[in-house]
C-alpha cells in the first residue's frame, strides 16, 4: 500500500504543467521624425588669409632691423633701414639735372620768342626759326626726363626705409645688419602673415557632394544659408569661434576625386597657425523628417545593423540602414517609420517573436528636456 501511494503521488506531480515565464520588461521609445542638420566632417589645412613677402626694393647695406621676430606688426611699421646715403646723393644729382634742364628750357623759350618776331620781318630765315622752336621742344623733353629721374630717385630713397605692407605676424628675418641687398634682385627680407582671420582649405569627396545635391533636389533636405563651420584642432578641441564657408571649387580633382572648399575662421587668439592640420564640421543643409534613434538601440552584426521593434506585444528584429551620426544618436536612412516603437533598454532579454512587456524608456523624457546635442 505504501508503494502504491508513492507511485500515485509521483504521477500527479508529473501531470502538473509548469507555470509560463513572465514576459521580460523592456524600455521602448516611440520613433518620431524631426529636422536635423546635415553635417560633414572634413579634413583641412590652415592658411593665412594674407601673405606678404617683404623684399628690398632699393640696393644698399642693411643698417638696422626694427622689429622683433614673431611679433605683430601693423601696415606701415618700419621693419628695416637700408643705408640711405647713396640714394640721397642720387636724389640730389637728379634734382641738379632738373634745374639744369629747366634753365636750358628757359633760354630756348626766350630764343624761340625772339625769333618769332624776327622771322615775320624776314630778319632771319625760316630754317633758323624752325631750329629755335625744335630746340625749345627738345629742352622741354629734357625737363620731363629730369623730373622723372628725380621722382625715381625720391622713390628709391623712400624704399631705403622698408615698411610692413599689411597687418599681421612677422616671421624671422632673412638678412642681418650689414647685408648687401637689392643688388640686381629684390632680396627677400621677411614674411608677414595675417592670421586673423585664417582660411581653412577643405576637401570633400565628389560622391558626398553628389549625394547632398540629390537630397536637395528631391526635397528631403533644404539648403542652410548659414553654412556654419566648426573647427576641431589636432588635440580634438573645438575652436571657440565658428567660421563661414566662402566657396567651393567647380571642378573635381582628377587625382583624388575630391572637391576643394575654403572656409574663413576668426582667430583672435592666434591659436590656429598656417599649415596646421584640422577637421571641420560643415553644416551644409537641413534634413527634413529625419528618423533618429539612440545609438544603444542599434545592434550591429555581420549581416548589418538592426533594431528590435515592438509590435502587438512581441519583439521583431528589423534591419535598418544607418546613414550618419547626430550627437549620441544614429540617423536611420531606411527600415523605420515614425510612430513605431523600438527597444532601447533590455536588449539582452529580447528573443525573436517572444512576448515583451514594453515600458516607456526614461531616457526619452530626459532627452526631451535637454537641449539638442551638438552634431559631429
Amino acid at each position: 500500500m505504501a508503494a502504491f501511494a508513492i507511485s500515485a503521488l509521483a504521477a500527479c506531480t508529473r501531470a502538473e504543467a509548469p507555470p509560463a515565464p513572465a514576459a521580460p520588461e523592456v524600455g521602448v521609445l516611440t520613433v518620431a521624425a524631426s529636422a536635423i542638420p546635415l553635417v560633414a566632417e572634413l579634413p583641412g589645412r590652415v592658411e593665412a588669409s594674407r601673405v606678404a613677402e617683404v623684399r628690398a626694393r632699393a640696393a644698399g647695406i642693411v643698417l638696422k632691423r626694427e622689429f622683433e621676430e614673431g611679433s605683430e606688426v601693423r601696415a606701415g611699421d618700419r621693419l628695416f633701414q637700408i643705408d640711405p646715403a647713396p640714394l640721397r646723393a642720387a636724389q640730389a644729382s637728379a634734382r641738379a639735372s632738373l634745374s639744369r634742364a629747366q634753365a636750358t628750357l628757359k633760354l630756348a623759350r626766350l630764343k624761340a620768342e625772339r625769333y618769332a618776331s624776327l622771322v615775320e620781318t624776314r630778319a632771319i630765315s625760316q630754317q633758323e626759326y624752325d631750329d629755335a622752336v625744335a630746340a625749345r621742344e627738345l629742352a622741354q623733353a629734357d625737363v620731363n626726363l629730369a623730373e622723372a629721374a628725380l621722382e625715381t630717385a625720391s622713390l628709391n630713397l623712400g624704399y631705403a626705409t622698408v615698411t610692413a605692407p599689411i597687418r599681421g605676424r612677422i616671421g624671422r628675418a632673412a638678412v642681418t645688419e650689414g647685408a648687401l641687398v637689392g643688388q640686381n634682385e629684390a632680396t627677400p627680407l621677411a614674411t608677414v602673415q595675417q592670421i586673423d582671420p585664417v582660411y581653412v582649405n577643405l576637401t570633400q569627396s565628389s560622391s558626398d557632394a553628389l549625394r547632398l545635391k540629390r537630397a536637395l533636389e528631391s526635397g528631403s533636405a533644404a539648403e542652410d544659408g548659414a553654412a556654419q563651420v566648426t573647427i576641431l584642432t589636432e588635440d580634438g578641441r573645438e575652436h571657440p569661434l565658428p567660421g563661414r564657408l566662402l566657396f567651393s571649387e567647380v571642378s573635381v580633382d582628377e587625382g583624388t576625386g575630391t572637391i576643394a572648399l575654403r572656409a574663413e575662421v576668426p582667430n583672435p587668439d592666434r591659436s590656429l597657425l598656417p599649415g596646421m592640420y584640422v577637421r571641420a564640421r560643415l553644416q551644409q543643409a537641413v534634413a527634413r523628417d529625419a528618423i533618429t534613434v539612440p545609438q544603444q538601440a542599434v545592434v550591429r552584426a555581420g549581416d548589418g545593423a538592426s533594431v528590435w521593434v515592438v509590435k502587438d506585444g512581441k519583439a521583431e528584429r528589423r534591419a535598418v540602414q544607418v546613414s550618419a551620426a547626430h550627437g549620441d544618436q544614429w540617423v536611420i536612412a531606411s527600415g523605420l517609420a515614425a510612430g513605431e516603437r523600438i527597444v532601447v533598454d533590455g536588449l539582452q532579454r529580447v528573443q525573436p517573436g517572444a512576448d515583451v512587456k514594453p515600458v516607456a524608456w526614461p531616457g526619452a523624457q530626459v532627452a526631451a528636456t535637454e537641449p539638442p546635442p551638438k552634431t559631429p
